[in-house]
């Protein structure tokens, strides 16, 4: 689970920088506050990614070492932003390389079981919820950058391809394939779990 940034993380980060006058643009408190505003959705887009919530955690901090390595003037707030998560998309990228690995996709820690003893509907959302997973988990990595980028990020086709290094031309396309390919795998979930059901009965 993501933790806190603390002090001597913001420290430790300055330190790996290097020079720290060019590549720390930001003071401490600024670059406290933007990571206070990045933080949670970044892990969210590098738990997705990797399929590992401790992964995630790891890449987190190798992505804002980079970002601060990087030493970029940056236009606006979502320009930095942009970047940051281009960066992620790149040590999520590496990571993979290093390990040869297909990631698998595990449901969010937050969303918890003890709900499902008393929500009368929790159980469906429960199988849903794993059924998008296991969905997720066959698609290709940047299909699933996209689409949480998309629709749980919220970002526009532009940044989409900032991020990920595309033509802006080409993400409404890519968008829509792997948004298809995603309906496509939970419409087979879906009547996997309907077929289960009438055997059950």
């Amino acid at each position: 689970m993501m933790r806190d940034l603390t002090l001597s993380d913001v420290e430790q980060l300055q330190a790996q920088a290097g020079e720290l006058d060019e590549a720390f643009q930001m003071d401490e408190d600024t670059f406290r506050a933007f990571y206070d505003r990045t933080a949670r959705a970044l892990w969210l887009y590098l738990s997705r990614l990797t399929g590992s919530a401790p992964l995630a955690d790891d890449l987190l901090q190798e992505s804002y070492y980079r970002f601060l390595r990087a030493a970029r003037t940056y236009e606006s707030e979502a320009h930095r932003r942009n970047s940051l998560f281009r960066i992620a998309t790149n040590v999520a990228r590496d990571n993979r390389r290093r390990v040869r690995a297909a990631p698998s996709v595990s449901l969010d820690n937050e969303e918890a079981q003890p709900g499902l003893r008393t929500d009368p509907h929790a159980a469906d959302r429960a199988a849903r919820r794993t059924d998008l997973a296991r969905a997720m988990a066959h698609l290709k990595p940047r299909e699933r950058a996209m689409l949480w980028l998309a629709y749980a990020h919220g970002s526009s086709h532009r940044e989409i391809a900032e991020t990920l290094g595309l033509t802006a031309g080409s993400v409404k396309l890519l968008l829509f394939r792997a948004r298809r390919k995603l309906a496509g795998l939970l419409g087979g979930a879906a009547l996997r779990t309907r077929r289960a059901g009438r055997v059950g009965l």
